[in-house]
C-alpha cells in the first residue's frame, strides 16, 4: 500500500576527481568509500550511497535546510549562490558563547572519534560542517581517502611544526573557532593579538593554535583541548552509540595512506622555507643600507689593496737603492781611474838601432790583477771615465840616420 502526499527526500550529489594526496591502491579506494555509508556517528552526517573507481568518486547525502555552519555564521540561505552568501555580508557577528562552547564540544568529540579509528580527515572549516537541529556534523570524509588538498593547507604548510593530520585537525579547528567567535576568518596567521571574544576561555584556546609561539611549538592535542574550561563542563546529550569497524588490512593500507600524505606535506614544508629563507635574505643584500654598506667596504678594500701596493713598490725600490749602495761602498782595491800610460822610458836615449820599433801607444786596460772584490768600482770608475783627463805625451823620433 502506497502513502500518497509522502515527501520525497532531497538529496545532495558531490562528484570529485582524485587529488594528489591519493596513496591507496583503487581496491582500497573503492572499499574504504563504499565503507563510508556504514559509519554511523552522532556527529557525522550520514551518506546514503557513496562509490569510486579509479578516477573519481560520487557520494550521495540528504540535504538540509538549516545548511552549514559557514551559513549560521553569516547569516545566509543555504541555497542563495556562493558570492551571495558569503562574499559580502550585511552584519559580521559571531555565534553566542553557549553555541561556541556546545559545536566546538561536539567537533572535538568526532575528531578524537576518528584519530583514533586511524582515519585520516584533514578537511575541517565551517561550510564541512552541517547543521541537524543543535547539533554540528561533520562532511566530506572521503576527501582524504581522494587524496583532495585541505581547505587551509596554504597556511599549515608555512609551519614545519604542523606536520601530522592530527595536527593539521588541530589547526583547521582553531581557524573554525576564530570565525565561530567574530564572524569572520582571521586575517592572517599567526595571530599576534586577539579583539574581545565572549569569554578569555574563548582566547585561552585561541592562543594555545594561532599564536606564533603555538605554531613554533607545535598543536596540543584534541584530548587537552577537551579539558580546557572552554569545553569541559558542556554535557553532550546525544546518546547514539558511534560505530565505525574498518577491516584489519584496511587499517593498514589507511595508516600507509596517512604516513605518505604526511611526507608529501613535510617536503613541502621544507621547500617553502627554503624558499622563504632565500626570499629574506636576496631582500636583505638588496636593501638600500646593504648596498650603501656594500659600497663602504668596497672603497675600504681598495684603498687598502694601494696602500699594500704601494709598500710593496717601496720596499722593492729601496731593496734595488741598498744593492746598488752596496756595490760602491765597498772597499776599493784597484785605482778609481785607468791608469795613465808610463812615460819614464822617455829620458833616457836607448842606443840607436838601425831601424828602432816605434813607441808603445798608450795603454787603456785595466790590470788584471784585480779582485773579483772590486767589481762594483771597477764598474763605477768606467761609467766615470772621461777623456779630457788623459795626459798628453811626446813621441821623440829617432828614426832619421844620425851623422857624426
Amino acid at each position: 500500500m502506497k502513502i500518497k502526499n509522502q515527501p520525497k527526500e532531497r538529496l545532495v550529489l558531490s562528484w570529485a576527481d582524485l587529488g594528489p594526496d591519493k596513496y591507496l591502491s583503487d581496491r582500497d579506494l573503492q572499499y574504504a568509500v563504499k565503507l563510508l555509508s556504514s559509519c554511523s556517528h552522532p556527529y557525522i552526517y550520514k551518506i546514503t550511497f557513496a562509490t569510486a573507481n579509479e578516477s573519481s568518486a560520487l557520494v550521495i547525502r540528504p540535504f538540509s535546510e538549516k545548511g552549514t555552519l559557514k551559513d549560521l555564521i553569516y547569516k545566509a540561505k543555504p541555497k542563495d549562490p556562493f558570492l551571495k552568501k558569503y562574499c559580502n555580508p550585511k552584519k559580521i557577528q559571531g555565534l553566542e558563547l553557549q553555541q561556541i562552547k556546545t559545536y566546538g564540544r561536539q567537533i572535538l568529540e568526532v575528531l578524537k572519534f576518528l584519530h583514533e579509528k586511524g582515519f585520516p580527515y584533514g578537511h575541517l572549516h565551517s561550510a564541512n560542517v552541517m547543521l541537524d537541529g543543535d547539533t554540528c556534523k561533520l562532511l566530506d570524509l572521503e576527501n582524504s581517502l581522494l587524496g583532495l588538498p585541505s581547505f587551509y593547507r596554504s597556511y599549515f604548510s608555512q609551519f614545519r611544526k604542523i606536520n601530522t593530520l592530527e595536527g593539521v585537525d588541530v589547526h583547521c579547528f582553531g581557524h573554525l573557532l576564530y570565525e565561530m567567535t567574530y564572524g569572520r576568518p582571521p586575517d592572517t596567521i599567526p595571530v599576534e593579538s586577539f579583539p574581545p571574544a565572549p569569554s578569555v576561555f574563548v582566547v585561552s584556546v585561541l592562543e594555545s593554535i594561532l599564536t606564533c609561539e603555538a605554531l613554533k611549538n607545535g598543536m596540543p592535542a584534541v584530548s587537552r583541548l577537551l579539558q580546557m574550561p572552554l569545553f569541559s563542563d558542556v554535557l553532550l546529550t546525544n546518546s547514539e552509540k558511534p560505530q565505525f569497524k574498518i577491516p584489519t588490512k584496511l587499517k593498514e593500507a589507511l595508516k600507509i595512506s596517512k604516513e605518505c600524505i604526511e611526507k608529501r606535506l613535510t617536503e613541502e614544508q621544507k621547500l617553502i622555507h627554503q624558499h622563504r629563507r632565500l626570499t629574506r635574505a636576496q631582500s636583505h643584500h638588496g636593501s638600500e643600507e646593504e648596498k650603501k654598506k656594500r659600497k663602504i667596504l668596497a672603497r675600504k678594500k681598495s684603498k687598502r689593496s694601494a696602500n699594500e701596493s704601494g709598500e710593496e713598490h717601496s720596499a722593492k725600490y729601496s731593496n734595488s737603492n741598498n744593492s746598488a749602495g752596496s756595490g760602491a761602498s765597498s772597499p776599493l782595491t784597484s785605482p778609481s781611474s785607468p791608469t795613465p800610460p808610463s812615460t819614464a822610458g822617455a829620458s833616457s836615449i836607448p842606443p840607436a838601432p838601425p831601424l828602432p820599433p816605434a813607441a808603445p801607444a798608450p795603454s787603456t786596460e785595466v790590470p788584471t790583477s784585480q779582485p773579483d772584490a772590486s767589481r762594483g768600482a771597477l764598474l763605477s770608475s768606467i761609467q766615470n771615465f772621461q777623456k779630457g783627463t788623459l795626459k798628453k805625451t811626446q813621441t821623440c823620433d829617432y828614426s832619421a840616420p844620425r851623422i857624426s
